[in-house]
C-alpha cells in the first residue's frame, strides 16, 4: 500500500502539536491537584525567555550574529520554542480574563503551528516526494507518468512551501501582542 504524505507526515505533525496541548492540560491539572497553581502564574516568564533564546537561530540565519552552528541552533530553536510554548500554555491555563492575553496566546499557537509546519512537514515531505519519484524512475516510468503518479503529493508539498510567507508576519503579531500583554501586566501590577 502506498504511503501518502498525509498519513506519513501530516498526521504525526498533528499528533506532536496535540501532545503539546495535552502536556499543558496535564501539567496545569497537576499544579491544581497539588495546590501549586501559583507556579503556573509565573511560568510565563521562563517560557518567554526560552522563546526569546530560540530566536538565536533566526538571528544566525539572517547573519545578525556569527555565534553558533546553524544546525545546533535550529534544534535549540525547536526545543526552546516547544518548551516555552508549553510553559506559556500552562501559565495561561484557563485563567485568562482579558482579551489581550487570549489574542497573544492564539498568535503564539498559530506561530508555533506555522514553525512546526516548516520544521516537521516540509523537509520530510520533500524527502518522501523525492523518494517516490526515484522509486518510479527505477521502474523506468516516463517523466510524464512519474509526475502523474506523484501529482497529489506534489500539490500538497507546493501548498506547504508557502508556510514561510505566513510564519514571519504571525511571529511579529505574536511578538507585538506578547509585548503588549507584558507591558500591561507591568503597568497594572500592584507595586506596593
Amino acid at each position: 500500500m502506498k504511503s501518502s504524505i498525509l498519513r506519513k507526515e501530516i498526521l504525526p505533525f498533528a499528533a506532536m502539536f496535540g501532545l503539546l496541548l495535552v502536556a499543558a492540560v496535564i501539567t496545569d491539572a497537576l499544579l491544581h491537584l497539588l495546590g501549586l497553581v501559583w507556579i503556573g502564574r509565573f511560568l510565563g516568564i521562563p517560557g518567554t525567555l526560552l522563546i526569546l533564546l530560540s530566536l538565536l537561530y533566526s538571528m544566525r540565519k539572517r547573519k545578525l550574529i556569527q555565534i553558533g552552528e546553524p544546525k545546533r541552533l535550529l534544534r535549540l530553536h525547536e526545543v526552546f520554542t516547544w518548551l516555552g510554548a508549553l510553559m506559556i500554555l500552562v501559565h495561561a491555563g484557563i485563567h485568562v480574563y482579558a482579551l489581550l492575553p487570549w489574542l497573544a496566546l492564539l498568535a503564539m499557537l498559530v506561530t508555533l503551528a506555522s514553525g512546526m509546519t516548516g520544521q516537521y512537514l516540509l523537509e520530510r515531505s520533500r524527502r518522501q516526494l523525492r523518494e517516490e519519484r526515484d522509486a518510479h524512475a527505477r521502474r523506468d516510468l516516463s517523466d510524464t507518468a512519474i509526475e502523474k503518479a506523484v501529482f497529489w503529493d506534489a500539490v500538497t508539498l507546493g501548498m506547504m512551501k508557502k508556510w514561510r510567507s505566513v510564519h514571519l508576519p504571525i511571529t511579529l503579531a505574536f511578538a507585538t501582542l506578547g509585548l503588549a500583554h507584558i507591558l500591561s501586566i507591568l503597568l497594572f501590577w500592584q507595586w506596593k
